[in-house]
């Protein structure tokens, strides 16, 4: 169901992008997968293969003989054309055909997952092409993945909540672990058999994920935990997890104080810092909404933790969330040349975004991310913000 409606959105999104036509370009596609197969496609495929999108409803598929099966029986497309030999005649008589004036290809500058096409494939692809006008009409159909990707329906909302409860069912069972003497690789041991009882994937690489940092000697960062490390008292204990279920991802990050002998609460300086974080993703919260550029949401939440003394964040606030936790389309980010255009364009509603950053501490670093949904009002968290520190 989720590949009829994402193929539908597409088909609407060639309008609004200027785009007559997207062309998916892709072969071994296990080796080397697109991401925008697995959008609006949902099957692998060997050879050369071309997946058109036209106006008006228009959806060709043309894969070798051996890939036929495999997309008829998605039923995402009306026309299927299969071949032994070449691609090329097939090919050039259905643009022929359809004679788009701007083909959307899968390529571009800022965003990785709208840069499926290869710059080998890319080449074939206008060999296959050659003494044809198509070349020429090659645009990026990057706007049209950035939307396709970042709109998400009311069906990917709800399994990337459902993704976002039971890394939350995780987390309570992680608190029961932490405690003076346990490793950082153990406190990890402990959530891979988790994820391993409920069948679930790692939202990201599963030797770093989760990131599980103690006390003041972990660096943060995307490494894997330490055996070496172990909580003591007076420490902070910050992870960072996700899972995928049923192909979408949860990514959210948690904070416990380890209490010394003879302490009933965090020390001033642990508190302050842990509040500032909350206020700045408060702001970030605050600002998050349709029309919103993404390096101002940003701003919002950067500022307070600059006037709070603190030093900023050296990465984007938020990402896209969804197929992937990082999901293309817009970037809670700031200005910055690596993030390229993308911290530019404008929030949608549908959106759904990590917001995410921290502050080190002499006990250690203090991170806190929740997901969130954008609304036309605003947002709902789809994590329960934590908005106080917990202790052990």
């Amino acid at each position: 169901m989720l590949y009829y409606q994402k193929a539908a959105q597409a088909e609407a999104l060639l309008a609004e992008t200027n785009l007559d036509a997207w062309l998916i370009f892709a072969r071994e596609s296990v080796i080397r997968p697109d991401p925008g197969i697995e959008l609006v496609v949902g099957v692998d495929v060997t050879w050369d293969s071309a997946f058109i999108f036209g106006r008006n409803g228009q959806r060709v598929a043309l894969v070798g003989r051996y890939d036929v099966a495999g997309v008829r029986e998605s039923g995402l497309f009306p026309t299927i054309i299969g071949y032994d030999e070449s691609i090329r005649d097939h090919l050039i008589d259905v643009l022929r055909r359809l004679d788009p004036l701007t083909i959307g290809l899968n390529y571009s500058l800022d965003d990785p997952t709208a840069d499926g096409l290869t710059h080998g494939m890319f080449l074939h692809l206008c060999d296959l092409l050659a003494d044809t006008p198509f070349p020429s009409r090659f645009v990026s159909a990057a706007p049209l993945l950035a939307k396709l990707r970042s709109r998400k329906t009311p069906a990917e909302v709800e399994r990337i909540r459902a993704a976002v409860a039971v890394t939350e069912e995780i987390v309570d069972l992680v608190a029961q672990q932490i405690r003076p003497g346990v490793s950082e690789a153990q406190i990890a041991a402990f959530v891979h058999e988790e994820f391993r009882r409920r069948n679930l994937a790692s939202a990201w690489s599963w030797d770093a994920c989760p990131i599980v940092n103690s006390g003041p000697e972990s660096e943060v960062g995307h490494g894997g935990p330490r055996n070496d490390i172990v909580v003591q008292p007076g420490h902070l204990v910050h992870i960072d997890l996700g899972v995928q279920r049923e192909g979408y991802c949860s990514d959210i990050q948690r904070m416990w104080y380890v209490r010394r002998p003879g302490e009933t609460a965090p020390p001033p300086d642990v508190q302050r810092a842990f509040e500032t974080v909350v206020r700045a993703i408060e702001a970030g919260a605050a600002a998050l909404r349709p029309g919103a550029r993404g390096y101002a949401v940003d701003a919002a939440a950067r500022q307070v933790i600059v006037a709070a003394g603190y030093d900023e964040y050296r990465h984007a606030l938020g990402h896209g969330l969804g197929r992937a936790c990082h999901d293309g389309g817009p970037l809670l980010g700031p200005r910055w040349p690596r993030y390229g255009k993308t911290p530019e364009m404008h929030v949608e509603a549908g959106n759904v975004y990590t917001l995410e950053l921290g502050v080190v501490t002499a006990a250690g670093y203090i991170g806190i991310e929740e997901d969130v949904l954008v609304t036309d009002k605003g947002v709902e968290f789809l994590s329960t913000f934590q908005r106080r520190l917990w202790e052990v």
